[in-house]
Formats: structure tokens, sequence, C-alpha cells
């Protein structure tokens, strides 16, 4: 595909998600989709990325979440990684998408990009998609987003480290400082490209010194 082809796929798949997404009630909306987008373009500018990787990148972005519809209403038994992937090749081959290696590659990214999946990343427009998903996951939007989910499932606005550490999901202890202290603070440690541990280092900054003056009450 030419790069015009790539741009004009890229400007209708957005327009699927868009319609697929805007309405859902989780933080994994279109909103999420559009930030994980420009955290691709930053990445990709930084990696000095073709601009063949850097499209491919960018529909594996807007791609990344599809199936998060399904994974919520499956109340998380479905993967929405492994779904999204098959669910993105058949986005792609119905926008007239006949091009094997850029299903290949947009597919494979979506697959492995979940911070919880098996499957790791094996390509750089895989690496940048995972980086730039977990991206959105801290900082101030990962504060922001920390509290909604904690809100939407009841839980308390605070509590202790000990509290936390020693509660369940989905449990009026589940609170944003418990994704904190169990999965966010380790993201950093996780990320695969430079310049997405360079990002991820500063959000995180903000982010503990956030968890650290709500402890002290402040």
């Amino acid at each position: 595909m030419t790069e015009n082809d790539l741009f004009r796929l890229r400007d209708a798949v957005l327009e699927q998600i868009r319609l697929l997404l805007e309405n859902e009630e989780s933080c994994h909306d279109f909103d999420h989709t559009l930030r994980v987008l420009e955290n691709v373009r930053l990445l990709t500018g930084e990696e000095a990325c073709s601009e063949t990787e850097k499209l491919q990148a960018e529909l594996a972005a807007l791609l990344h979440d599809c199936a998060r519809p399904e994974e919520f209403e499956s109340g998380g038994k479905i993967c929405h990684a492994e779904l999204g992937a098959k669910k993105a090749e058949k986005i792609l081959r119905g926008l007239n998408c006949t091009d094997p290696e850029l299903i290949r590659i947009v597919c494979e990214a979506v697959r492995t990009h979940r911070f919880r999946g098996r499957a790791r990343p094996s390509t750089r427009v895989a690496r940048i998609l995972h980086d730039a998903d977990k991206l959105d996951s801290i900082g101030a939007v990962g504060i922001g987003r920390a509290f909604h989910y904690a809100g939407r499932l009841g839980a308390r606005l605070h509590n202790t480290e000990q509290e936390a550490l020693n509660s369940a999901e989905y449990s009026r202890e589940d609170t944003a400082y418990r994704e904190y202290l169990v999965k966010l603070r380790h993201i950093p440690d996780r990320l695969m490209t430079d310049a997405g541990k360079r990002h991820a280092r500063e959000r995180m900054k903000f982010m503990h010194e956030f968890f650290r003056r709500m402890s002290a009450g402040e």
C-alpha cells in the first residue's frame, strides 16, 4: 500500500472506532484511544520510525481496544487483546485492506499490547503501541483514570497501604491508591522503548508525589 492509501485507511478506521467506542462508559472509551494515538505519535517521532511504521502504529493505536465492549460485557472472561486482534483484521479487511504484511503487523500489535497478557510484543510497532497504551495509565491522566474506575466500583476515596494491599479486586478497598500500589507504580519497569521509559519516569514522579500527599492528608 502507498502512504496515501495508508492515510485513507487510517481515517476510515478512526471513524469506525469512534462509532464503536464513543459511548463506552469505561476508562477505555474513544477519548482513551485518541490519547494513545497521540502517545504513539510522540514515541514514533522520538524513536525515528519510518513513515510506514508511524502509520502502522497509528492504525494499531486506533484498533487496540476495539474488543473492550465484549470484555466488559463478559466481566473480564473475554481477553480484549486476543479478540481485538481478530476483530481488527475483520475491520481492516472490511475496509478493503488486502496487504497481508500490514494486517499481520497491526493485528500482532493489538494482540500483544495488554499489560497482563502473556504474549510479548515482538516488533517495533507492537512495542510502541504497548508503551503508548501504558503511558495513558500514569501521570495526571492515570490518576484521573484510577479514581474514575474506583468510583464506578463504589470504592473508598482513599485507604492505607495495608488496607489497599490486603484487599481484593472489585471490593470497597479497591481504591485508586490500590491500583497505584499493585500495578501503576511498576509500569516504568515494563516499558520497552527508550522514549517510553523517559516519558514514564517523568509522569511517574508526579504520580508518586500525588499519592504521597494523598496519604499524608494534604
